[in-house]
């Protein structure tokens, strides 16, 4: 079987999906619609979110696989069953009259009767210095993708909204050792009392700086005060932002709340543009690698059957 993407210039094919995005929703998605035998595409734009972290965590029988290891096995599974895989990023999306034109940044267009959008989020943190440079390392946000990693370790919880709390709460589950940073984020007493029993520390001075050793290594923050509080790791929620910029001028609806944007579907996938689907982080901001890949499969087989309920009304019809 070939493992080789196509890196072709030419819009040679009517494809009936473009995947747009090779993360984990993405190439599941490929790989379901290729061993159904459908003409797809899949489009990468060679960014994942979780690039820094040295391995997927929470992965039945690929634990602990390094992400770009685990791109480049999907990749050759898509393309073993015949799918095509595009290096390059989506500049735009268009309705067509047969469909959809997909056009990528270096001008290079494809068309498609479907698009399955799986472009995913980026993450926006505070801006503390020395924050983002420890970001899937040393920096965190899933007790579930990383608590192991850090069990037992110093862990401070940089507050960036009212959930910020229950974070804290939830890395005592791997750690006794948890500080809650809550800056300028207001904490009730109800919800200290309950830090307070469980033994997380709390410190209300803000966070001026993240510091490392000079090597790399988190060692700790510097409060606004002047105080050093010493660390190992910093759990933070970040301000996921929806990858839609390629959408704009079709009609779909990109919704927001207390974790950032994401785009609105209904259960099976759909977005309010016939045709159009969704899958993976950008619709539901909590998934991780596996419920996200779950999930590719999940909106893939759905667009499938609507293909197949599709074909076989126009053949009724003659």
């Amino acid at each position: 079987m070939t493992t080789t993407a196509d890196t072709s210039t030419a819009s040679d094919r009517h494809d009936e999906v473009i995947v747009i995005g090779a993360g984990a929703a993405g190439l599941s998605a490929g790989l379901t619609l290729a061993r159904a035998r459908r003409r797809i595409t899949v489009v990468d734009g060679g960014a994942p979110r979780n690039a820094p972290a040295s391995g997927i965590h929470g992965l039945i029988a690929a634990e602990g696989i390094a992400p770009a290891d685990y791109i480049a096995r999907g990749r050759a599974e898509v393309t073993g069953y015949g799918g095509r895989i595009i290096d390059g990023r989506v500049q735009r999306i268009e309705a067509a009259a047969d469909g959809f034109s997909v056009t990528l940044d270096d001008g290079r267009t494809r068309s498609a009767r479907t698009v399955l959008i799986a472009a995913g989020v980026r993450d926006e943190l505070p801006d503390v210095p020395g924050l983002a440079d420890h970001w899937g390392t040393a920096v965190l946000h899933c007790p579930y993708c990383h608590g192991w990693e850090v069990r037992d370790r110093r862990i401070g919880v940089l507050a960036t909204g009212a959930l910020s709390w229950m974070q804290a709460l939830m890395f005592h589950q791997w750690s006794p050792h948890v500080t809650l940073l809550t800056g300028a984020v207001t904490v009730t007493d109800d919800q200290l009392a309950t830090l307070s029993a469980v033994g997380v520390r709390v410190e209300q001075d803000r966070v001026d700086a993240v510091l490392d050793d000079g090597h790399g290594t988190l060692t700790g923050v510097r409060l606004s005060g002047g105080a050093v509080v010493e660390l190992d790791a910093i759990a933070v929620h970040s301000h996921i932002h929806a990858n839609t910029e390629m959408l704009a001028g079709l009609d779909v609806v990109v919704e927001e709340n207390d974790f950032g944007t994401y785009l609105a579907t209904d259960a099976d996938g759909r977005t309010p543009v016939p045709g159009l689907w969704a899958a993976g982080n950008i619709r539901d901001q909590m998934a991780q690698v596996t419920s996200s890949a779950a999930d590719g499969v999940f909106v893939a087989a759905r667009l499938n059957t609507d293909l197949v309920l599709r074909d076989a009304d126009t053949a009724r019809q003659g």
